[in-house]
């Protein structure tokens, strides 16, 4: 189905490892689709109903965290048929209509200036934030408190700012260097809005059962003022633990594609493109987690 939108459909405006976005325009149609990546490549198989908790999932987080920050969402695509009734003539050059594959992973949303940095808090330590700890003591360049363990939950969430890369990897700068890049107050009005959305969500998610150890967001701007944009709160852009299994001083299984990951490093690939095909289970059992998150976070089955 994904070849369909590639062929059928003009004004592609961006597409990335994960999202293809097309121009509306005066707005956008994010379709996130079933590609996955690792390593930063993208795999030969899509995973079943990716896009769509995707994006039912930072539309659920839109609606839900709106009163504490504006975002970009329009409009979240149900139904193909009023997709193309309202803008098929702008993006399917009157010939072509979107497929029904549309419905359920896309989104209308406004069109902003994006602000090239991403937002990255972190209220628990693990990752790459622990492997610098582990080294010098710190996490971009922060100082932390001495002893802590793998997975503890920090005594208050901390910002560590990245570059917004176009392809690779986004690169760690210090909060001084992204108020160089941005100016102080931009600076301390993005790290104030991240800061809220994430503990807000942190204390919702938490009564259900997960913990949202990190996340990183975008924001942009519309007529100078500061939008969410991009997704929110995904397990794509999230790290999810159970919080019935939590404990410090370990990893923690989490509601992502860690079993894509954890596949590909036993199965010896190198890393490079092309990436290997996953076999049936690792697919479903990939699948499951993400409904179990969605599951988790609504209340309610996909």
């Amino acid at each position: 189905m994904e070849l369909l939108l590639e062929t059928n459909l003009s004004n592609l405006y961006y597409r990335g490892k994960v999202r293809d976005t097309y121009d509306l325009g005066d707005s956008l149609l994010i379709i996130a689709t079933d590609r996955i990546s690792a390593f930063d490549s993208v795999l030969p198989c899509g995973i079943p109903d990716k896009g769509a908790v995707l994006n039912q999932l930072s539309a659920f987080w839109f609606a839900k965290t709106a009163h504490l920050v504006p975002n970009h969402l329009i409009a979240v695509v149900d139904d193909a048929t009023w997709l193309n009734n309202v803008y098929g003539e702008k993006v399917c050059a009157g010939y072509y209509s979107f497929p029904d594959y549309v419905a359920r992973r896309s989104m209308v949303v406004r069109k902003a200036e994006r602000i090239d940095i991403e937002c990255v808090v972190r209220g628990y330590i693990s990752g790459a934030a622990w492997a610098e700890y582990q080294e010098k003591g710190t996490v971009s360049d922060i100082p932390l408190p001495k002893g802590l363990v793998e997975s503890e939950k920090l005594p208050e969430p901390i910002f560590t700012p990245t570059t917004k890369a176009e392809s690779g990897h986004d690169e760690p700068i210090t909060i001084d260097e992204m108020k160089r890049l941005l100016g102080r107050e931009r600076a301390e009005e993005l790290m104030d809005k991240t800061m809220r959305i994430y503990r807000y969500a942190h204390d919702y998610a938490l009564e259900r059962g997960i913990i949202i150890a990190d996340t990183k967001m975008e924001f942009g701007l519309v007529n100078d003022r500061v939008i969410l944009i991009d997704e929110l709160l995904t397990p794509d852009s999230s790290r999810f633990w159970d919080a019935s299994q939590y404990q410090a001083g370990r990893s923690q299984p989490s509601f992502d594609k860690q079993p894509v990951r954890d596949w590909l490093i036993q199965a010896g690939w190198n890393k490079e493109p092309p990436a290997p095909m996953l076999p049936e289970d690792v697919i479903a059992q990939t699948t499951e987690r993400y409904r179990e998150a969605y599951r988790h976070l609504t209340g309610k089955e996909l």
